[in-house]
Formats: C-alpha cells, sequence, structure tokens
C-alpha cells in the first residue's frame, strides 16, 4: 500500500499595497508626535521653574520675566528658614530612604520567595497602601499619633513617610525576586555557603537594581510629600510646607534653583543607575 505525503501548501505572503504603507506610516508619525507632546507637556513646568531660577526680579513675586541673571545662584542660602527646610527634608527622605530601603527589601523578598500564612492579606496591604487616598492616610496617622500621645515633628513625619513608602520597595523588589534563577542560590548551597552566605553573596547583589530603585523612589516621594507631612508636621517645616506657606507673598528665585537642583540630581542618579546596570549586565 502506497501512501502519499502531500506538502503543506505555502500561503502566499500578502504584499502591503501602498495605501497600506502609507496608512502605516501615517500611523507612526501620528503615534511619535503624540509621544513627544506628551513629554514636552510633562516638562514643561519643570522647564519653567528652571528658566525663573534665572530671572531678574526685584521683588519676591517671581511670576513675570524682568531678564536674565546668574545672582541667584551665588545667593541661594540667603533665607535662613528655607534653607533649613530644605535640608529638613532632604534629612528625613535620606532617612526614609535608608529605613524603608531595608525593611521593604525583606518584605519584597519574602513576598516573591515564600509562601506563608497571611501571604495575601499581606500583599493587599502593600497594594492599599499605594492606592490609598493620600488624605485617608495622613488623618488616619495624625488620628494615631495624637491617640498615643506622640507629639508632632520630625519622628511622626519620619515614621509617616517610612509606612506609605515600605510598599513601593516593596513591590519593586518582589517583582524583581520573582524573576530569579534559583539555580544560582542552590548551587552557591550546593558549595557550603550558608543562607546568609547565600543571601549576601548571591541574592543580595542580583536583586540590589530593584533594592537601589526601590530606595530612590522613597527617597523622591519622601522629598515630595506635602499632604500627610501636613497631617503629622506639628510645627516643623519641611520644604514643600516652606513653599506652601509663602505662595501668598510670592515665591523668591532660591525656590526655582532648589527645585532645579533636586531635579538635575535626580536626573544624574538616574543615568548613573542606568550606566552601572549595562555595565553589569556586560559582565
Amino acid at each position: 500500500m502506497t501512501v502519499t505525503v502531500s506538502a503543506p501548501s505555502q500561503q502566499p505572503v500578502e504584499t502591503p499595497t501602498p495605501k497600506r504603507r502609507l496608512r502605516r506610516r501615517l500611523g507612526e508619525r501620528i503615534l511619535y508626535f503624540y509621544t513627544w507632546l506628551i513629554i514636552t507637556w510633562l516638562c514643561l513646568p519643570i522647564g519653567v521653574m528652571i528658566l525663573f531660577g534665572f530671572n531678574d526680579t526685584q521683588s519676591r513675586f517671581n511670576q513675570t520675566w524682568q531678564g536674565f541673571t546668574l545672582k541667584w545662584y551665588g545667593r541661594l542660602f540667603d533665607i535662613p528658614d528655607l534653607t533649613q527646610a530644605l535640608w529638613r527634608s532632604l534629612a528625613i527622605a535620606t532617612m526614609t530612604m535608608l529605613i524603608a530601603g531595608v525593611l521593604g527589601t525583606l518584605i519584597g523578598v519574602a513576598l516573591g520567595r515564600y509562601r506563608f500564612r497571611g501571604h495575601g492579606a499581606t500583599n493587599f496591604v502593600m497594594f492599599a497602601a499605594i492606592s490609598s487616598p493620600e488624605l485617608v492616610m495622613g488623618a488616619s496617622l495624625l488620628a494615631l499619633f495624637v491617640s498615643a500621645g506622640a507629639g508632632l515633628g520630625i519622628p511622626t513625619i519620619l515614621i509617616a513617610h517610612v509606612m506609605f513608602s515600605i510598599s513601593f520597595v516593596a513591590v519593586v523588589v518582589r517583582a524583581r525576586v520573582l524573576t530569579l534563577d534559583r539555580n544560582i542560590e542552590e548551587a552557591a548551597r550546593d558549595l557550603g555557603a550558608g543562607p546568609w552566605a547565600t543571601f549576601r553573596l548571591v541574592t543580595l547583589p542580583m536583586i540590589f537594581p530593584a533594592v537601589v530603585a526601590g530606595g530612590l523612589l522613597a527617597f523622591a516621594l519622601s522629598v515630595d510629600d506635602f499632604v500627610i507631612t501636613n497631617f503629622t508636621s506639628g510645627t516643623t517645616t519641611t520644604f514643600p510646607l516652606w513653599i506652601w506657606g509663602v505662595t501668598r507673598v510670592g515665591i523668591p528665585p532660591q525656590v526655582n534653583i532648589m527645585g532645579t537642583l533636586i531635579f538635575f540630581g535626580g536626573v544624574l542618579i538616574a543615568i548613573g543607575n542606568s550606566l552601572a546596570a549595562r555595565r553589569r549586565a556586560r559582565w
């Protein structure tokens, strides 16, 4: 009995017509233009802030362009209250980054690696803290501190910032832990490394970019926060609170310069982290 096997028929490749090619190119150009339009819209307030740091204004109402000058960079710290508020915000943000970075990393590793009782509830609490309105969180923290008899100030601001920053760090680290190859850690244990040595020499270097990203996110959220800080600060003034307080009398050019320096500092850190990640990927 002879069995005849017929070759599968090849479907002819459809060549796009000139009309379709034109439509595709038009769609790509519209998408390209729309993307740059959104980027420009998002960068416009930052550009205005940078520009008005060079405004040669003679009053604190830095709202009308009056000429170009560099004198405000030399008089950056002429307003003592503003300088103290800035350093206070940076100090709180640094402590928030360190504390939330450590605690969030441990939570992220636990959520991404282990299954335990309350795992789903912990995940729910993490995402609920991220999605919860700042007004609700600020009011609840204020009620907690008042009922506990805690005086409002830097400690309460730090506790509040750590509480809402931990979730962001944990989510970032958890996403990285879920993509790790466990065979590498098992190989380290087969070679005699204990649990702590495996975490320190193998796991931590692999998740370190996520740890840095989560820490920088916590730092940025802390410096930027206004609503929760306003509830938990008492008489303590941070950089956002100081700016809000002087809006009625005018914002001095030093505010624009400090905002510019903070912005470019974040850009440099992001570029450095990206270059370091590329170098590690090449290795």
